[in-house]
């Protein structure tokens, strides 16, 4: 694939079901792109890494327990925003209209 532009650097795609045809492919790229930046900010912004747990079940309910306890910390900030009872943090070089 390459950008008529010639912003960005071409880009291979491939898949190993020979069925399936070029604009698929890329479809599903595409489609799986909102999960993988899911996973990468998980663990830069949350330090979510690798599960050290024995157990099969506990692996499988720590990640998704995490990530639903940062959405309920997220949703109740944007109240608090809403509400105009969290301030926010200013630089004198950046300021910020609202939080990120």
């Amino acid at each position: 694939m390459v950008d008529p532009e010639g912003k960005d650097k071409p880009a291979a795609f491939f898949s190993t079901d020979d069925n399936l045809a070029p604009e698929r492919i890329v479809e599903i790229f595409v489609w799986r792109w909102n999960i993988q930046v899911t996973f990468e900010e998980t663990r830069r912004h949350l330090g979510v890494e690798t599960q050290r747990q024995w157990s099969d079940l506990a692996i499988a309910r720590t990640t998704p327990a995490l990530m639903g306890l940062f959405s309920m910390v997220c949703l109740m900030a944007v109240n608090l925003i809403k509400e105009g009872t969290l301030p926010l943090r200013h630089t004198a070089w950046y300021t910020k209209q609202n939080p990120t």
